[in-house]
């Protein structure tokens, strides 16, 4: 045992005398780690979140009977159910509004619910009497009370005017949820005597079949291992999971480069220890205890950093899954043990895998050998060779997924062989690219110019390959956040062509705004609009209800119709289907939908599809004197209003002072579109911080690996210094040849980050949210991207050519004495 130790002292000597060497390294770690936990600390808190929504008193994790053609059916069938021995328990759900924000409403009946509804609230017996005797209790998330500036026990009013439950708070829930009981849902919901569904639990013995008691009019629905809010969050996650990896693999360049330059001026230490009789299969072991001890002090910084990393961009993940998708997620983090441990894991994982090459060199070259640049040179050639034939192999197998592959993983996974195919090319092209400038140079020193710079490939490769991924990804990912910045701009204009949208707190309210609406000259045109929601074959979908008017003919984002779409709407048989729904249910123009309605199934005939960016619902658009005629219980609340534009503002005061209307219920249309725009930017401040993030660490990669080669070089240029070329001119030499085989690199990122961006809105976006963007390059970000890849190049090269320039002379005269 004090043997070991005392090689591990000679080994840890090595780091006392090269601080630098061992901060890079620590670095390389710290940020691999940071970064990869981070995303999955934020991943993690989303689905435990998805998973407290999906089992809020049953959702999709609990077997369920719906309607079959309408939304809600009759109490009595649960009275039914109950009596031929069926363990049924019934939910109705709808939406309420509280001082203008939407709240999700669930009446429960606590008795007869089955504990197969998972981690549901429990309703204890010294509660329940309070939560089903007048006035009752709803339960909410710790963050209602907090939004609503309520203190618990407080009863708050509906924007309606109806006095609620006193308020209290259940940890379990997911904000956004209200739960009552039932009768107090049905009054509140005005559904008296109607359900929305009702949760089976096990039967412990025989149940009479469904159809003996309830007929056609009920259906089962399975429980579902995972939540329509999963399947749709699916790509967000896939896409922060794909960045951490990817800047998880940049940071292990940063490793590999630290560890190669630690091993390359080891080997004469390693050479003393073979020589005092320590043998090759210890010495390793002892490198091996050496590694994984740095990279369990680097993971603990790791996951330090990653929980403030985490942290930081919680509240713009959080913004981005609310916008996108609806989900509501807490704005404090929570971890589980299985983080910490695994954040460990991955970096032991990572170091043991960024140190492989030069273990195995440490173990099968004889030392002597190892200190022989150019052979390693040959064995690159080698290598440059393999990794051309995995590259096509890469390509080869992207294309089969893009042709062949209908899923949201196969999207992804052609992103990952796009890339890794370019990575593992890019060291084959840039030989081809320098041997073309050998071959067709003729004066000594550009010969030698490019066959050196030849030579370093073998050790400047793989930070190159991370200059290239950061680079390309950053060129990918900022087209399509630039193509749907731009789509997304057009899109507002066409969604939003009212000029003010209002919002009444009840239909006597509206009616009143509507007479005095029409008094007012300033005022060209009132639309009447109103929404419902339903679910078509499981699938959740919004139904809006359109005026016929010339605002929405003219503007409306359509992206296929017929020629008289909007005629046929008004007829209340046809109606208008967004372009996700569309691809998700393989509806085209000319098919027919049904849509379970209160009296029954109502049959539409799809007359145009349309674009609408952002909704995580399907949605279909229907004249609103049909949605009205077949769900007569919708809010007639919503106005838009078409007014001179010299009128808006004044118009939007008196409507505020004569009728009460705050910033949620009253708003122009100039404010939506900026409120929109924050949202979109903010949605995607998460993806521009990665996007740096990344880019930075492939600079740091690069920095070290030039320091790698740094002290390994001078044997190559120690010879020029003595026929007469000056360390000034060397070290001008050095940056160029470092700028040279950048800029190529650079170039062949944008091409790839182009593919990139194409594979991202053709197909991820497409399979991820339903619908598809248009393609746009923005020349000008190019160069933006060339010029910081170029800068970052730069600095990375800057110390080391430095250092050069600054080296003394007899440093060079040495390296004709020294032995290497």
């Amino acid at each position: 045992m004090s043997r070991i130790i005392w090689i591990l002292a000679v080994l840890l000597s090595h780091w006392r005398r090269h601080p630098m060497q061992l901060a890079t390294l620590l670095i390389g770690l710290i940020s691999a780690t940071a970064l990869w936990s981070g995303v999955q600390a934020l991943n993690q808190q989303a689905r435990s979140s998805y998973d407290r929504a999906a089992a809020t008193f049953g959702g999709a994790r609990t077997a369920a009977l719906v309607g079959r053609n309408s939304a809600t059916f009759s109490q009595q069938l649960f009275v039914d159910l109950r009596r031929a021995g069926w363990p049924v328990s019934p939910v109705l759900e709808g939406r309420i509004q509280i001082g203008g924000r939407s709240f999700r409403l669930l009446g429960i009946e606590p008795v007869t619910l089955p504990i197969e509804v998972g981690n549901a609230p429990t309703i204890g017996k010294a509660d329940l009497q309070s939560f089903l005797t007048p006035p009752g209790e709803m339960l909410a998330a710790p963050e209602v009370p907090i939004d609503l500036g309520l203190p618990e026990g407080a009863s708050p009013q509906a924007t309606d005017g109806t006095l609620l439950p006193p308020l209290r708070v259940q940890p379990q829930l997911v904000p956004g949820v209200l739960v009552v009981d039932i009768g107090i849902a049905q009054r509140l919901l005005k559904m008296p005597d109607q359900i929305s569904r009702l949760l089976v639990g096990n039967a412990k013995g025989k149940r009479a079949p469904l159809e003996s008691i309830a007929g056609d009019k009920l259906r089962m629905l399975e429980p579902d291992a995972e939540s329509d809010l999963e399947r749709l969050t699916d790509s967000f996650h896939l896409n922060l999971t794909a960045f951490g990896l990817l800047s998880f693999v940049v940071g292990l360049f940063i490793v590999n480069s630290a560890i190669g330059l630690a091993f390359e001026q080891r080997l004469p230490m390693l050479r003393t220890l073979r020589a005092c009789g320590v043998s090759a299969r210890m010495l390793n072991a002892v490198l091996l205890v050496e590694l994984v001890s740095l990279a369990l002090v680097a993971g603990v910084a790791g996951l330090v950093c990653g929980y403030l990393i985490a942290a930081l961009l919680l509240p713009d993940v959080a913004a981005s899954l609310r916008g996108l998708y609806g989900a509501q997620i807490p704005g404090q983090l929570t971890l589980k043990g299985e983080w910490w441990i695994a954040g460990l894991a991955i970096s032991v994982a990572g170091a043991l895998a960024a140190a492989t090459t030069s273990l195995l060199k440490a173990i099968r070259l004889p030392v002597l050998a190892a200190a022989q640049p150019y052979a390693w040179q040959q064995a690159q050639h080698r290598w440059l060779i393999l990794q051309g034939a995995l590259a096509l192999t890469a390509f080869a197998a992207g294309t089969c997924l893009l042709w062949y592959g209908d899923s949201l993983i196969s999207g992804f996974a052609v992103l990952a062989a796009l890339l890794l195919g370019a990575a593992l090319g890019l060291p084959a092209i840039l030989e081809l690219v320098l041997s073309f400038g050998q071959r067709h140079s003729h004066r000594a020193l550009a010969v030698w110019f490019w066959a050196d710079s030849r030579q370093q490939l073998s050790g400047l490769s793989l930070a190159l390959m991370a200059l290239l991924l950061a680079l390309a990804v950053n060129v990918g990912v900022g087209t399509m956040v630039g193509t749907f910045s731009r789509t997304f701009v057009g899109w507002l204009d066409g969604r939003l062509a009212a000029d003010v949208y209002l919002i009444a707190s009840d239909d006597a309210q509206a009616a009143e705004v509507k007479t005095w609406l029409r008094q007012r000259p300033e005022v060209e045109a009132i639309l009447q609009s109103g929404r419902t929601d339903a679910q078509i074959d499981g699938v959740p979908v919004e139904i809006l209800g359109l005026p016929d008017h010339v605002t929405y003919r003219d503007r409306w984002p359509l992206l296929q119709s017929t020629a008289n779409a909007w005629d046929r709407l008004r007829t209340g048989n046809a109606g208008l289907v967004s372009e996700q729904l569309a691809r998700r249910l393989k509806l085209v123009v000319g098919d027919r939908i049904g849509i379970p309605a209160r009296g029954g199934n109502w049959t539409l005939e799809v007359v145009g599809i349309y674009a609408d960016y952002g909704n995580p619902k399907g949605q279909i658009g229907v004249n609103i004197d049909a949605l009205i005629g077949q769900f007569p219980e919708i809010p007639r609340t919503r106005l838009a209003l078409r007014v001179v534009p010299a009128g808006v503002p004044a118009l939007m005061s008196l409507l505020q002072n004569k009728f009460g209307l705050d910033g949620r219920s009253l708003v122009d249309q100039a404010t939506m579109k900026a409120e929109s725009t924050r949202i979109f930017n903010r949605t995607f401040a998460v993806t521009a911080a990665l996007n740096a993030f990344t880019l930075g660490v492939a600079g740091v990669a690069l920095l070290t690996s030039l320091l790698t080669l740094g002290n390994s070089r001078l044997p190559q240029l120690a010879p020029l210094w003595a026929i007469g070329i000056t360390r000034r001119q060397l070290a001008l030499i050095e940056l160029l040849k470092t700028m040279s085989v950048a800029l190529i690199t650079a170039l062949f990122a944008l091409p790839l980050g182009l593919l990139v961006a194409w594979c991202l809105i053709a197909v991820v976006n497409v399979k991820a949210f339903g619908w598809r963007l248009p393609f746009h390059v923005f020349p000008l970000q190019l160069l933006e991207l060339l010029g910081v890849a170029m800068a970052a190049s730069l600095l990375a090269a800057l110390l080391p050519v430095l250092k050069l320039a600054r080296m003394q002379p007899a440093s060079l005269v040495k390296i004709f004495a020294d032995e290497r």
